[in-house]
């Protein structure tokens, strides 16, 4: 929803990121047993303008805009219509928060990468922002794979770990967390705890 900033116990400012987080609904239970795999598919949003196909599939739920499919371990302990909101969340909890970047567009080295361009002298004329040699000729005869040169920045999916929620709003289901977050103001994240998320990943 936006960043503000608080005031500690101690008197120091925080600034934290706005999110609402909830009411989500869990609109379909995926079981190994039926669909080979384990999952949820939560559904957040409110949007009465919903094709027949979605409102058939969503007809004991509410009209939810926006469908996303999350990999469970027991998904037999979840029911078709269970709510999540912000009461999940208490003060303290450190979560893995992931979003879509802004878009930047077409961007160069200096701005996509931090380099810091060619000389200003020199008698050059066309070279301040610029990138240098990006390979050689006999050897290896080609440019390598992941070179840094200028392109598409920003638009790609972003995960920023271990942020400390600081402010749990259960009525209005807003939770604050301190820091920045990735996406524009309204845009889509999927929050984790970070121990279960270290969990997973040392199953793995």
């Amino acid at each position: 929803m936006g960043m503000t900033q608080i005031f500690d116990q101690a008197g120091e400012v925080i600034p934290i990121t706005v999110v609402e987080a909830g009411p989500c609904y869990v609109t379909q239970v995926k079981t190994p047993e039926r669909d080979g795999y384990a999952a949820l598919q939560v559904g957040f949003a409110e949007d009465k303008r919903l094709n027949k196909p979605l409102r058939g599939h969503l007809k004991s739920l509410p009209p939810l805009k926006h469908l996303r499919e999350i990999r469970v371990a027991d998904a037999g302990a979840y029911q078709i219509g269970q709510r999540f909101d912000a009461g999940l969340f208490q003060v303290g909890d450190v979560i893995h928060v992931s979003g879509v970047s802004k878009g930047k567009g077409t961007a160069g080295v200096v701005k996509r990468h931090g380099f810091r361009g060619g000389p200003k002298t020199h008698g050059q004329s066309d070279r301040w922002r610029r990138h240098g040699s990006i390979g050689s000729t006999t050897t290896p005869g080609r440019v390598y794979k992941g070179m840094r040169m200028a392109g598409r920045m920003g638009n790609q999916r972003v995960t920023v770990r271990n942020l400390k929620v600081v402010l749990v709003d259960p009525e209005r289901n807003l939770i604050g967390l301190r820091g920045a977050i990735p996406g524009i103001r309204g845009g889509l994240l999927l929050l984790r705890r970070a121990q279960a998320a270290a969990q997973k990943a040392k199953s793995r």
